[in-house]
């Protein structure tokens, strides 16, 4: 393909943060991953990924750097399938290669989809790897679809998987001051070596959990994101408790909100939080986080954050101010946003495959790079997936995380990736 072929895109409001905060330390990739019944076939996940990647044109690209932002170019790079060898949600932007910003690799029964988030969201990751596990299924197995031609529930045209919703859904308005987020707690403790990450994570019965949170009254994230600001609570210094409150960031997928069917970024962030100076009463704790999300999770307030963020894109001044300029300005304003921030908590929701796929599929995980400790959670049949990352060495937080579950009475196994602290 000639330079001069080469199609080019602006990247989305959301992604344009990235590349400008991204470091070794915080390289803002996370990982999807199928485990499947049986030992992954290398040389059909080759096959299927170059199926699926007709099929998702946009992560056929690589990131440039231009005169006054970063843009996609789509690039001629044949993606490779290797044994999974790096630690977890290592750097796949890298400013001095041309590279493709996502990794498809497998480990025996386990396949991985690692992406970096400028190209696209969780939502528009697990689209793909649902694609590329369902290609490889049919590849591997094609007796098993024989009698069930059933598809996957994801059929956008090209142009709607490509579309930058953001632009779409812009509404210019008169500027208002947003609200002034109080400075939250910061967990603070020795790092691991080499930016690397733990992975804790904890299986449970979907059945189970969504018990639990119908018995209190509230939804399963509202429940589950109240246990994490009270565990991240239980091991702070008590003289922080009266300071700062623990705050935790929730993604929003905007279409559940606005039309879009875009496989780019296309999500919002709010806030939920608790100042445990206020005493340790959990159902109090749940009842500042249930009014937190009836009052953020409506689509007008949705859309006057999402209009206040494009804005900036939008600003004649900031149009033509040099990208060396806009990237420490960028930083800058990553830096007084995570201010307000302790921890995030990302809820992918219920993954479905289509019928024919059950017998082959055993579970599915998501988490994400971490300069603080981050939660993400996902389900797939009658399995609840909580994965807690952290760049500590120290594994308190997320342990007492899982005590609480337990003390509930929750069923939970609890799993590790080994990493060393030397």
């Amino acid at each position: 393909m000639s330079r001069q072929s080469l199609k080019w895109s602006r990247l989305d409001n959301a992604a344009k943060i990235f590349p400008s905060t991204s470091s070794k330390q915080d390289p803002k990739v996370f990982r999807f991953a199928c485990e499947l019944c049986e030992p992954v076939d290398p040389e059909v996940l080759r096959r299927a990924l170059g199926r699926t990647l007709e099929k998702f044109p946009p992560f056929r690209s690589v990131l440039r750097r231009g005169l006054f932002w970063y843009f996609l170019e789509q690039s001629d790079l044949v993606p490779e399938v290797s044994e999974e060898s790096s630690p977890p949600c290592s750097p796949l932007y890298n400013p001095r290669r041309r590279g493709l910003l996502f990794a498809v690799t497998y480990y025996r029964c386990r396949i991985n989809l690692e992406v970096y988030h400028a190209l696209t969201d969780g939502s528009g990751a697990l689209q793909f790897l649902r694609a590329l596990v369902y290609d490889y299924l049919l590849l591997r197995h094609p007796d098993a679809f024989t009698h069930s031609p059933s598809a996957l529930d994801f059929d956008a045209s090209r142009s709607e998987r490509e579309d930058d919703s953001f632009r779409k859904h812009y509404v210019p308005e008169r500027k208002g001051r947003g609200e002034k987020a109080p400075r939250a707690y910061h967990m603070k403790g020795a790092l691991l070596p080499g930016g690397r990450i733990r992975v804790v994570e904890g299986s449970l019965p979907v059945g189970a959990a969504a018990a639990k949170a119908k018995e209190l009254g509230v939804s399963m994230t509202v429940f589950l994101t109240a246990v994490l600001l009270t565990a991240v609570a239980g091991e702070m210094p008590a003289r922080e408790r009266s300071r700062r409150p623990v705050v935790a960031a929730v993604p929003v997928n905007l279409r559940n909100y606005f039309e879009s069917e875009s496989v780019r970024n296309f999500f919002g962030v709010f806030t939920a939080g608790y100042h445990f100076q206020n005493g340790w009463a959990f159902d109090e704790v749940l009842a500042a986080v249930k009014a937190s999300f009836a009052r953020e999770l409506t689509a007008d307030r949705l859309a006057r954050r999402m209009n206040r963020l494009a804005a900036l894109e939008h600003n004649p001044v900031i149009r033509v101010m040099p990208l060396a300029v806009k990237d420490p300005v960028l930083r800058l304003s990553g830096w007084i946003a995570a201010r307000g921030e302790t921890t995030s908590l990302s809820n992918l929701g219920r993954i479905t495959m289509p019928a024919a796929c059950a017998p082959f599929i055993r579970a599915f995980d998501v988490f994400i790079s971490a300069r603080r400790l981050q939660m993400c959670m996902c389900s797939y049949g009658d399995r609840l997936m909580l994965s807690l990352t952290s760049p500590f060495v120290s594994t308190d937080v997320p342990k007492r995380f899982f005590r609480i579950l337990t003390g509930m009475g929750l069923p939970v196994e609890i799993s590790s990736n080994p990493v060393s602290e030397e």
